[in-house]
C-alpha cells in the first residue's frame, strides 16, 4: 500500500479501491457471523436449559458488562499499540481465536450456568476483535471514503448475520439433518452444527483481513511513543468520557434508546415467535424447536435487508444528509417492530423484518460515520470504546431491570417486549433531530458505495 503526499509531517490518506475496502472488511463478516449464531440462538439455548422469560434478560448480562469493560480498555490499548502485524490487527487476531474456540464449547453447555459462563467468554472475546474494527475504518480511509467503510462493514454485518441466522433452518430443511434422541442433548443438533462451523469462519475471515490489509505506521514515531508513556489506563478513559466532542455526546443519546430497543427484539423475539404465532409453549416440543428456527429466519431476512440496503445509505445521505437518513431508517424499524404484535401468519413476520433489516443497515453506519469526523485522530480507538458506553449502558439496565418489569408490568408477555423495542426505536429517531454533524461532506459529493476509485 502506498502512502501519498506529506503535508506538514501529516501523512495523506490514499482512497482506496473497492477491492481493498472489502479485504480490510471481511473480517467483521466472521465476527457478525459468530456474533449471529449467538443473538439468533441463546434465547432458546437458555429456553432449553430450564430458563424462564423473566430470567432471561439476567442471563444476557454478560454482553453489554463485557462490552463496558473491554471495549475501551481495548481501544486505548490499540490507539498505543504498533507492532509487525501494526495497531488494530493484533487485537482481530487475538479475539478471534478466543471467539472460535467459545464457539465450539457453547453448544455444548448441559447447565444453565455452563452456557452463561461461555457466554461471558465469548462476548469478551468478540469485543476484542470488534472495537479496533470501528477505528480502522477511521485509520485507513480519507473522509470522503469514510461513508462507504463504515456501509461496508454493514454489508459484511448484513451478509454474515443472514447466513448465521438461517444456519440452523438450513441445516435440518436441506441437509436433512435430524434431532437428537429424546433426552440424549438439551441443545437440538442443527443448532450445536451451526455454532461448530461458525469457529472456522470466524477465525479465517479475520485471518484474510489481518493478512491482506497493512496498516499505516503513526506519522511520528518518536511523538507516538512518548505520548503512549504519557497517558494510560482509567485516567485516559476518564479524560475521554469528560472531554467527549458536542456531536458524541449528542448521538449517544440516540445510541441509548436505539440499542434498548435493539435489546427488546433480540431478547425475546424467538421465543414470542414460539408462542405467539406458533402456539408452541412447551420448550421441549418439536414445533418450539420449528418456530425458533423460523424466528432465526425472520433475523436472516432483516440481515439480507440490510445487505441490500446498505448500498442506498451513501445515496440517501446525499439526498437527505446523514441525520434524515437515519431518523427515516429508525422509524422503518420501529413500523417493523410494531407490526409484530397484529401478524399470526409466520410469513408475514418476513416482511416486519424489512423494516427491521433498514433500520439495522443505517445503526451500523451513520452514527459512526458523524462520530468519526468529530474525533482527534490520535484517541479514535479510546473514543470508539467510549461511544460503545452509549450501547452497552442501556443493556445493562435492560438486563437488570426488564426481567421485573417482565414478571410485574407485562406478565412474562414476550410480544409485549417487541413492541416495547418499537416505541424506544421512535425515541432514537426524535433525538437525531438534535445532533450537530458539523463534518458532513457536500451532499452532492457523496458517492455511492458501488463506485470505485
Amino acid at each position: 500500500m502506498i502512502v501519498t503526499g506529506i503535508d506538514n509531517g501529516t501523512m495523506q490518506k490514499p482512497p482506496l479501491s473497492t477491492r481493498q475496502i472489502v479485504n480490510m472488511s471481511l473480517g467483521f463478516f466472521g465476527i457478525q457471523f459468530g456474533w449471529n449464531l449467538q443473538l439468533s440462538n441463546m434465547s432458546a439455548i437458555y429456553e432449553y436449559l430450564g430458563a424462564n422469560a423473566d430470567q432471561l434478560p439476567l442471563l444476557w448480562l454478560a454482553a453489554p458488562l463485557t462490552g463496558l469493560i473491554v471495549q475501551p480498555i481495548i481501544g486505548n490499548m490499540s490507539d498505543r499499540t504498533w507492532g509487525k502485524l501494526g495497531r488494530r490487527r493484533p487485537y482481530f487476531l487475538t479475539g478471534a481465536i478466543l471467539s472460535s474456540l467459545a464457539l465450539l464449547l457453547m453448544p455444548n453447555s448441559s447447565a444453565l450456568w455452563m452456557a452463561a459462563g461461555l457466554l461471558w467468554i465469548m462476548d469478551a472475546s468478540i469485543n476484542i476483535s470488534m472495537e479496533p474494527f470501528r477505528a480502522f475504518v477511521a485509520d485507513m480511509l480519507p473522509e470522503e471514503q469514510r461513508a462507504r467503510g463504515f456501509a461496508m462493514q454493514s454489508l459484511m454485518i448484513g451478509l454474515g448475520a443472514t447466513i448465521a441466522s438461517a444456519l440452523p433452518y438450513i441445516l435440518t430443511n436441506y441437509f436433512h439433518v435430524g434431532a437428537d434422541a429424546p433426552g440424549l442433548h438439551a441443545i437440538p443438533l442443527p443448532v450445536r452444527l451451526a455454532f461448530y462451523i461458525g469457529a472456522p469462519v470466524f477465525l479465517g475471515c479475520v485471518l484474510w483481513t489481518v493478512f491482506t490489509t497493512k496498516e499505516y505506521p503513526p506519522d511520528n514515531m518518536e511523538e507516538f511513543l512518548r505520548q503512549k508513556g504519557a497517558h494510560s489506563g482509567p485516567r485516559e478513559i476518564l479524560s475521554a468520557i469528560v472531554n467527549m466532542p458536542a456531536t458524541m455526546r449528542q448521538l449517544c443519546a440516540v445510541q441509548i434508546c436505539t440499542w434498548l430497543g435493539l435489546f427488546c427484539m433480540w431478547l425475546y423475539f424467538p421465543p414470542a415467535v414460539a408462542r405467539n404465532v406458533f402456539g408452541a409453549v412447551d420448550t421441549k416440543s418439536a414445533l418450539y424447536t420449528e418456530a425458533v428456527e423460523w424466528g432465526g429466519n425472520c433475523f436472516a431476512v432483516y440481515s439480507i435487508v440490510c445487505f441490500l440496503w446498505s448500498f442506498m445509505l451513501p445515496v440517501l445521505a446525499r439526498a437527505l444528509g446523514r441525520k434524515g437518513t437515519h431518523a427515516l431508517c429508525l422509524l422503518c424499524g420501529a413500523a417493523g417492530l410494531f407490526s409484530v404484535a397484529v401478524i399470526h401468519n409466520k410469513w408475514l413476520l418476513l416482511f416486519s423484518m424489512v423494516g427491521v433489516g433498514i433500520a439495522w443497515a443505517s445503526i451500523l453506519a451513520m452514527p459512526y460515520t458523524i462520530l468519526a469526523g468529530c474525533l482527534p485522530t490520535q484517541k479514535i480507538g479510546i473514543y470508539m470504546g467510549v461511544f460503545n458506553f452509549s450501547i452497552v449502558l442501556p443493556e445493562i439496565t435492560a438486563s437488570l431491570c426488564f426481567g421485573w418489569i417482565m414478571n410485574h408490568w407485562l406478565d412474562n408477555n414476550r410480544l409485549y417486549a417487541v413492541v416495547a423495542g418499537g416505541a424506544f426505536l421512535v425515541l432514537a429517531a426524535l433525538f437525531v433531530q438534535r445532533v450537530q454533524d458539523r463534518t458532513e461532506p457536500a451532499r452532492q459529493k457523496l458517492s455511492p458505495i458501488s463506485a470505485t476509485t
